[in-house]
């Protein structure tokens, strides 16, 4: 691995050790080095756990898009990181989109609610950043998803005069259970997201 005196101010700009630089070129598939047990340090193990943290390894300790990113910057001669959008971004564009309370308006008709949505906010955050490192499914593909979910519930409301948002998941419980699959594939099968006509604005919780 040669870095140059320009990588090196770059890497410690982004808060990016040579350490753990080091830690992904191990992953990496030309070396493929199960990290599961290799090392007895409890120092070096906390320095893996910092690259997951950061978003550089998967839980199973598999290069992610920005760990691949980053290791290619390592081995080329550019001395630009380049900036990506971060999964906090996507996180805020997804937490933005989930409703935060079953209160709504939709066609003109008001439905009262009893119940926050957007619950562990933090929590959620983590479990969105794994479902996008297992790089099936981008931001969009969610997003999508959701918007359909509620607006369908929405229609069937105001259809059955009777709130059916009351029976959505909490925020955490949608990402685990990954209640959003089968929303993509109605969308993948040609069902459109109709645009919402109005929502109850709420707080984060």
């Amino acid at each position: 691995m040669t870095i140059t005196p320009n990588q090196f101010q770059e890497l410690h700009k982004k808060g990016y050790s040579l350490d753990l630089l080091y830690i992904l070129q191990l992953c990496s598939d030309e070396l493929g080095i199960d990290l599961n047990n290799t090392f007895s340090s409890k120092k070096i193990n906390l320095l893996v756990q910092t690259a997951v943290l950061k978003g550089l390894l998967t839980d199973e300790y598999k290069l992610t898009t920005v760990g691949n990113e980053l290791l290619d910057f390592s081995k080329s001669e550019d001395n630009s990181l380049p900036i990506k959008k971060t999964e906090d971004d996507s996180f805020l564009k997804w937490w933005k989109a989930y409703p935060g309370t079953d209160a709504f308006i939709y066609s003109g008709i008001t439905f009262s609610g009893s119940r926050s949505l957007r619950v562990r906010k933090e929590d959620c955050r983590l479990k969105l950043k794994k479902i996008l490192e297992e790089g099936e499914y981008a931001i969009e593909d969610l997003i999508s998803a959701l918007e359909l979910e509620v607006n369908l519930k929405k229609e069937a409301s105001v259809k059955n005069r009777t709130n059916k948002l009351s029976f959505m998941q909490n925020s955490l419980t949608y990402l685990n259970q990954r209640t959003f699959e089968p929303f993509i594939e109605q969308i993948k099968e040609g069902m459109k997201v109709k645009q919402e006509q109005s929502i109850v604005s709420s707080t984060d919780i």
